[in-house]
């Protein structure tokens, strides 16, 4: 491990995260990971690390960092303003950040979460095969919190490959962020549980983000969404995206550091595709549901996956 990055300020929220721990919540433990996934993978391979390695989640604000050695990074996700010694930096790009440079945030113009890679990735306290932070439990990550002030990042071992920068994602591949969102879902499990009027109003109204939300879950306002009898169902697990309605009628989109289980009626749940527009949209944003059938879903994350894989394999070849 070498030392990458001081933290000078840590932001509104930066945590080291990655693809999540995949496999234990039957044993109760939440997965966490990163909240847009999209980003980070295509971060990591703009740098040639695998796509799963950790960075950095960066929230609203984004942190100020000094670079203690030559690094390569990628900035991917939310436009939160970056600059290295007040040049504007570019996105979806992998740029050299020379050493003593020092790169900040001027806040949030689209988006919410931006993600940082740095070749070697980011090096933290693993835990069940995740450096994820999860910060209801105090693991992974940076001692299982935020960055503070004063910590140091340490990045993998191995020499600095700056023939690695100038690699860009492409134009029509770069998501755009914006206040409003449509996101496509699949009913159920549990669609039973609410009335066809019910069901009309999640996949026709339009839903508010609240200032509640948070990494746990997207908690929304909007059009009340009736039940047939009961909110409450036997607990069973719970999938990141899935769309859970308490008894007052207001939808919840589960993200990264959901509950392994939930006792509310599920009404659907978005495509995995479509969890990167939900991860984005701000406090006071917008979002509104669309139906598609499961085969249609699954051609949508093959799709992605597919691009992503070869992605990775350029970013790793060079």
């Amino acid at each position: 491990m070498r030392p990458a990055l001081e933290v000078l300020q840590p932001g509104l929220l930066t945590t080291v995260q990655d693809l999540g721990r995949v496999g234990f919540q039957h044993t109760g433990m939440v997965a966490a990971g990163a909240m847009d996934a999209f980003s980070l993978q295509v971060a990591n391979c703009l740098v040639g690390n695998r796509r799963g390695a950790a960075g950095l989640e960066m929230t609203m604000t984004g942190p100020e960092l000094k670079a203690l050695e030559d690094l390569v990074i990628a900035l991917c996700g939310a436009d939160l303003g970056a600059t290295v010694d007040g040049v504007p930096l570019p996105m979806w790009k992998s740029v050299v950040l020379e050493r003593g440079s020092i790169l900040r945030f001027r806040g949030s113009r689209r988006g919410v979460r931006a993600y940082l890679a740095v070749a070697g990735g980011i090096c933290g306290e693993d835990v069940m095969g995740s450096k994820s932070t999860y910060l209801r439990a105090g693991i992974g990550g940076m001692h299982g919190r935020p960055l503070r002030r004063g910590d140091i990042l340490e990045r993998g071992d191995g020499p600095v490959h700056l023939s690695r920068s100038g690699r860009r994602l492409s134009a029509d591949r770069i998501p755009r962020w914006g206040k409003r969102a449509e996101v496509r879902v699949v009913l159920g499990p549990q669609e039973e549980a609410f009335t066809d009027e019910g069901i009309r109003t999640f996949l026709t109204g339009e839903y508010q983000v609240t200032p509640q939300s948070d990494r746990m879950g997207i908690r929304l306002q909007g059009p009340r969404i009736e039940h047939r009898e009961t909110a409450d169902i036997l607990s069973d697990a719970v999938a990141m995206g899935a769309v859970q309605v308490p008894a007052d009628g207001q939808p919840i989109v589960l993200m990264a550091d959901r509950q392994t289980t939930g006792g509310y009626a599920k009404i659907a749940n978005v495509i995995s595709v479509d969890l990167p527009k939900v991860a984005q949209l701000p406090p006071g944003g917008t979002v509104s549901f669309r139906q598609i059938d499961l085969p249609s879903a699954q051609e949508l994350v093959i799709r992605q996956e597919s691009f992503l894989k070869r992605l990775e394999a350029a970013g790793r070849s060079g």
